[in-house]
């Protein structure tokens, strides 16, 4: 029986543990359907205004549709909440840095409610520069998902925003800036929206963070690691240009386009190679990998008693790194993955990209074991222990035989029936192909680097196939905002996935969240050198 709804939490597993784990390139174009393409005309090119400008006709994320959906959504009990992103100092064991993070904690606190809850939360900014908040994972309402220069305006340093919405969408979610590089700090936190019918049964459940860590290392930045992925030019960010909604880009140091000196060492990685991943791993060699804000010299560990059934949520907030998890001498059950439930499936390990999640059970077995996390292809690793008796804890170099049997990926995996979508033609296609070399560092969807004015065009209704083929030599998380997709032949339900090398993946979604809305790869230095687009609703016309 679960022995708790919110009180499994991170804070209270490590006050009850003591030291507890923080429990060539196609052109875009719409076809394929009734109502193929923009205007019922095929072929047609993402929608951008001559002058660059947001191009006219669709629907604003302050605009009345956007208010309709919400309503819709109901008025559940108000949860508040306050976060600040400031600048502060952590011991990751053994090595402490000064970074950017949502208060004095690493991870952030947890944000917990239940499906059918507002949320009313208040950011203040003492960071150096502007940043705003975004809902990984949430249906949020469209002026609440926080993309500068799209969405809303950039909270500016010693400002404020309050996000105020209702949530519906279950599961394990997290929250993170959207704002150039800063990701690759310490800013992010997991948002647990509990399922009121929730059909599991556990004794514990623990949350799992994983991230890889470079700033504030032997003096070096995320904006020093891109500038060297880029020869040394700096090539300002891609999120928002020059002004952003008005309000002037803070925190350059240098004129777009000059070649400056890095101020730390060098990051590129070369010859990370995996089988799992096509061949190229990554290019950013992250000095540290984290669980739950610990390397492997000092890991979290979490305390049970034999036999205790554990949900583990497991979430990737790494910038550039897929991760590659086993718990020594158990099996895992998947349960759930970005935060939507599957049929069960056992695996002895799980391979989870950047932005995905995922929920298993696991029954523990006497004695403590590492939770082991290699850094895919990239030679590094992280741990966390499970202790529930006596004996020498597992050391950093632990590799159990898990890792290399049985390895889940998302496209094993099926819809669990509450959550499959009817078999249905797609009014609309949306064809993205993912360009760019390691070489320059062009990444881009369509050979066009991103704008904020580029739309691809939607309405209200339809069912939306997009088509993502990859024609580069590197894998991408693919990311949609505002909406769940559904993988190929009754695959599961997702917000993110992984694209390897070559190959091509159709995911279909119904469009029933007004408003424009970002699709990106979530390789952050990938999506800042230009991977990200717009998808936009059309405003209906009147009859």
């Amino acid at each position: 029986m679960r022995t708790h709804s919110r009180r499994a939490l991170l804070g209270a597993g490590l006050a009850a543990a003591g030291s507890g784990l923080l429990p060539a390139c196609a052109i875009g174009r719409t076809g394929s359907g009734p109502h193929s393409g923009m205007d019922g005309m095929n072929g047609m090119a993402p929608s951008t205004a001559p002058d660059g400008r947001p191009p006219s006709g669709y629907v604003s994320p302050h605009g009345p549709e956007v208010a309709e959906a919400e309503r819709r959504r109901g008025a559940g009990p108000l949860r508040r909440f306050a976060l600040t992103a400031g600048i502060s100092r952590f011991d990751l064991g053994g090595r402490t840095v000064e970074t950017w993070a949502y208060g004095d904690e690493l991870p952030g606190k947890i944000m917990r409610v239940d499906a059918g809850d507002r949320i009313a939360l208040t950011l203040t900014n003492h960071l150096p520069q502007s940043t705003t908040l975004h809902w990984h994972g949430l249906t949020v309402r469209n002026d609440m998902d926080g993309v500068p220069g799209v969405t809303q305006r950039s909270i500016r340093p010693g400002g404020t925003f309050d996000y105020h919405f209702a949530v519906t969408t279950p599961g394990t979610h997290w929250v993170h800036p959207h704002s150039g590089l800063q990701l690759d700090r310490g800013l992010y936190a997991p948002l647990i929206v509990d399922d009121p019918r929730e059909a599991l049964s556990y004794d514990k459940e623990w949350i799992v963070l994983l991230d890889d860590w470079v700033d504030g290392v032997d003096g070096s930045t995320p904006e020093d690691v891109l500038k060297q992925l880029h020869g040394g030019v700096d090539r300002g960010p891609m999120s928002h240009g020059e002004t952003e909604m008005g309000h002037p880009r803070s925190g350059g140091r240098a004129a777009r386009g000059a070649v400056v000196p890095s101020d730390g060492p060098s990051r590129i990685l070369k010859g990370a190679r995996s089988r799992l991943l096509g061949h190229d791993a990554g290019d950013v060699d992250h000095p540290y990998h984290l669980v739950n804000g610990r390397t492997s010299r000092d890991p979290r560990t979490f305390r049970a008693k034999p036999g205790d059934r554990i949900r583990i949520r497991f979430i990737n907030a790494g910038s550039e790194t897929a991760y590659r998890v086993a718990l020594g001498d158990h099996r895992m059950t998947v349960t759930h993955t970005d935060g939507l439930p599957v049929e069960h499936a056992e695996t002895d390990a799980l391979l989870i990209g950047m932005a995905e999640r995922y929920d298993v059970l696991v029954t523990a077995g006497d004695g403590v074991f590492p939770l082991t996390v290699l850094a895919e292809g990239k030679g590094r690793s992280a741990l966390g222990l499970l202790r529930t008796g006596g004996g020498e804890a597992p050391g950093p170099s632990a590799r159990p035989r898990s890792l290399y049997g049985r390895i889940m990926t998302a496209d094993r995996l099926s819809a669990a029936e509450s959550v499959r979508s009817l078999a249905r033609r797609p009014d609309r296609t949306i064809e993205m192909t993912l360009t760019g070399t390691m070489e320059k560092y062009d990444w881009a969807i369509n050979g066009s680097p991103y704008t904020p004015s580029q739309r691809y065009p939607v309405e209200a209704g339809e069912r939306v196939r997009i088509i993502f083929r990859n024609h580069t030599r590197m894998w991408h998380p693919m990311h949609l905002h505002g909406h769940t997709f559904t993988l190929p032949d009754g695959g599961p339900r997702k917000d993110t996935t992984m694209l390897l090398p070559g190959r091509r993946v159709d995911v279909d979604f119904h469009a029933d969240n007004p408003g424009l809305w970002m699709v990106h790869c979530h390789n952050i230095y990938h999506s800042e050198s230009g991977m990200m687009t717009i998808i936009g609703y059309r405003k209906k016309h009147r009859q």
